[in-house]
């Protein structure tokens, strides 16, 4: 069995590996010499049958065109753009709502270009394209090329060269033109390219280029421990989807599943071993059902995906009416099911095979059975994930989830008598649905603050949700002591011991959040709760605000000041971020540091502010277009510092150069003063 598992799972993964490197489109390029200065490029592809390759210039809104870009072009000229050898075959596309235009089998272009310098001459550059077939597309690939003048003719091309120039003398009266001219050649040409060939630096205004040079070599050189945040990260992550699995054992979608499922495997053999190993095979399959969602979700999307996903206002609003629909279903309003005819086929599959597609059949089942109560759980786990700018999050959360969730299954197959002890379904389970209700309905204030902070809507102010969670905690004690009754609930004849200390902490936590409606910066829910300078009403003074929430800006009045800067890379939706502003910025020292000796500069990855003009930037070998502010500066984090996540902080001088290590989430107050400390004495001594 253990042999078949592994098998199995090999497969899998190799399976997976050979989808990731799919290659339906290869590409021939080469230089055609002549006896004349003009030569041609040509750029041959052969596509694999049943995929296409992307015409150029698609309109916007749609799939990556291919594009040709010379990064490099010395002792030559292009001559015109490149040319398709046939015509594009035009489809209405219904995923992309466009007409698109395509290749298929195979297409060449041809780029000509002028040697001004057989000498000299140095082409270097890629073609972006993007493959999709009639079920799935490909990302954009790029396929680069150079030629120098070993792929040509020197002496030749000198000929033809020296014989223009006779021909036409006038040529060295346009070679002589003025620097000045040049500049406005080239101005003028830029004017005509396309926006996908400006870097972001030159399509604005945006001081000098050296503010967005990399520094992460440097940053190393300091000793960054970024890289150690990140695996403290994964490690959260898991014991987040570990708990979440307990917690979705309690549900009562999943709790009666327990005697049922142990029981289908006891009676299928009389051999308690085999009976064991089935339940142990059992385990493993809900672990790799929920391991396999993880990886299909950070293949499909990625991390950086998720990130901005997360703070979409449309997926926000879905998540909140989502949440609310839950808590409503919970409170007893209807019942949420999947159809039957689902789990039925299911039911019916397991108890028809053998072996271990029977087990997997019946791990499939519980899954979907119990999607109802872990549904909240599994979305709240990839966001949180998600948030953390790591691309394997999604699947370590799902791991742990999915282990705490297999682990009770187990060990009630290896224990039978333990089933006699368990407590039996009914109306404790109708009381930990309602309990759950109320905490799903305050999660989904989260979920649709998000949204609020980001597009700027202020629908839900710090004040309004702080109220609406007062209410909410404050009936679930109410519910707790038995004072309110939903019609599922079954009488409450006395208050037990659990559910009386229940309800003293959830009156406790509504009376503690009463001070924040004046303002107060209730640590225990800064992560939640809208940031301070939502609130209408505030007595409190001890927040930090940003002097500059625009880079440019902020660099330029540290410049003229002579001061050090301190860049905190942020989100609104970032529960880490308001914990360290709660937590750490509230220090005396700390404020102290932050407003009188550095410059600080606070810039919201999440921000859905459209910018004036869409900028068009080339990360990893692809085209990118940043349409929003928090865009922009999340590329600036990533390209320039080599992060992702939030919150992150380092510390800068005028020129943009590192004065130290970066941090990273951590609320110890000490070690951020060291930190801002560090970067001061690092200033002073340049």
């Amino acid at each position: 069995m253990k042999r078949f598992l592994c098998l199995w799972l090999l497969t899998l993964v190799a399976w997976v590996g050979q989808a990731q490197i799919l290659t339906p489109v290869k590409w021939k390029i080469k230089l055609d010499d002549s006896e004349s200065v003009e030569k041609t490029l040509t750029f041959t592809a052969t596509i694999d049958n049943g995929w296409h390759l992307y015409d150029m210039n698609l309109p916007e809104g749609g799939p990556v065109s291919t594009s040709f870009a010379f990064e490099t072009v010395k002792g030559a000229k292009l001559i015109g753009e490149p040319i398709a050898s046939k015509e594009a075959t035009t489809v209405f596309d219904e995923q992309f709502n466009m007409n698109l235009r395509w290749f298929a089998k195979n297409v060449t272009f041809t780029q000509k270009i002028e040697v001004t310098d057989p000498k000299g001459l140095k082409l270097e550059g890629y073609v972006e394209f993007m493959a999709c077939n009639d079920e799935n597309c490909l990302p954009p690939e790029k396929e680069e090329f150079s030629f120098d003048k070993k792929s040509i003719d020197v002496n030749k091309t000198l000929a033809a060269l020296e014989a223009k120039s006779d021909a036409n003398p006038a040529d060295e009266l346009v070679a002589d033109t003025s620097a000045e001219e040049v500049k406005e050649e080239v101005a003028a040409a830029e004017e005509t390219q396309p926006a996908a060939l400006v870097k972001p630096m030159e399509s604005q205004s945006v001081g000098p280029s050296d503010l967005w040079e990399p520094v992460i070599e440097e940053l190393k050189t300091f000793g960054d421990a970024t890289i150690t945040a990140a695996d403290h990260s994964l490690l959260f992550i898991f014991f987040a989807g570990f708990l979440g699995g307990l917690v979705a054992l309690l549900t009562p979608c999943v709790w009666p599943m327990i005697p049922m499922t142990v029981s289908f495997f006891l009676k299928r053999t009389k051999d308690r071993k085999k009976a064991i190993r089935d339940a142990m095979t059992y385990g493993a399959s809900i672990i790799v059902i929920y391991l396999v969602m993880g990886l299909l979700i950070t293949g499909l999307f990625g991390a950086s995906a998720l990130n901005d996903l997360s703070t979409n206002a449309i997926f926000n609003i879905i998540f909140f009416l989502l949440l609310v629909l839950f808590a409503v279903s919970f409170f007893g309003a209807f019942e949420l099911v999947l159809p039957s005819s689902w789990t039925n086929k299911l039911d019916s599959k397991a108890d028809s095979t053998t072996g271990i597609i029977s087990i997997f059949f019946m791990s499939f089942t519980l899954v979907l059975v119990s999607f109802s109560c872990t549904g909240p759980i599994i979305g709240t786990l990839l966001v949180q994930a998600a948030s953390m700018g790591t691309a394997i999050g999604p699947a370590i959360g799902m791991f742990g989830f999915a282990l705490a969730l297999s682990i009770p299954f187990s060990l009630f197959a290896i224990f039978p008598n333990m089933l006699q002890n368990m407590p039996k379904s009914g109306g404790w389970l109708n009381s930990v649905k309602v309990v759950l209700g109320f905490l799903e309905l305050a999660l989904a204030l989260k979920f649709l603050s998000v949204a609020d902070l980001a597009y700027g809507w202020r629908l839900l102010d710090r004040e309004v949700f702080i109220v609406l969670w007062i209410a909410i905690f404050a009936l679930l004690g109410f519910y707790l002591l038995g004072k309110i009754k939903f019609s599922h609930d079954s009488d409450l004849k006395y208050v037990s011991v659990p559910r009386l200390f229940m309800s003293i902490i959830s009156f406790a936590f509504a009376i503690y959040m009463i001070p924040g409606l004046w303002g107060a910066p209730l640590k225990a829910i800064s992560a939640f709760a809208p940031p301070l300078y939502t609130q209408d009403f505030n007595l409190y003074n001890s927040e930090v605000h940003a002097a500059f929430d625009d880079y440019e800006l902020g660099m330029e009045y540290a410049r003229k000041n002579n001061k050090p800067v301190m860049i905190d890379f942020s989100g609104y939706g970032c529960v880490n971020c308001r914990k360290m502003e709660a937590s750490v910025w509230t220090d005396a020292r700390v404020k102290d540091l932050l407003e009188k000796d550095y410059v600080l500069i606070t810039l919201m990855v999440d921000d859905k502010t459209k910018l004036p003009e869409p900028i068009q930037i080339e990360e990893n070998g692809k085209k990118r277009t940043l349409k929003t502010v928090g865009d922009k500066w999340s590329y600036l984090q990533r390209s320039k510092f080599g992060a992702n996540a939030q919150p992150f902080y380092v510390t800068l001088d005028g020129n943009g150069k590192p004065l130290g290590p970066s941090y990273a989430f951590n609320e110890d107050v000490s070690l951020y003063i060291q930190f801002l400390e560090n970067g001061l004495k690092q200033f002073k001594s340049k």
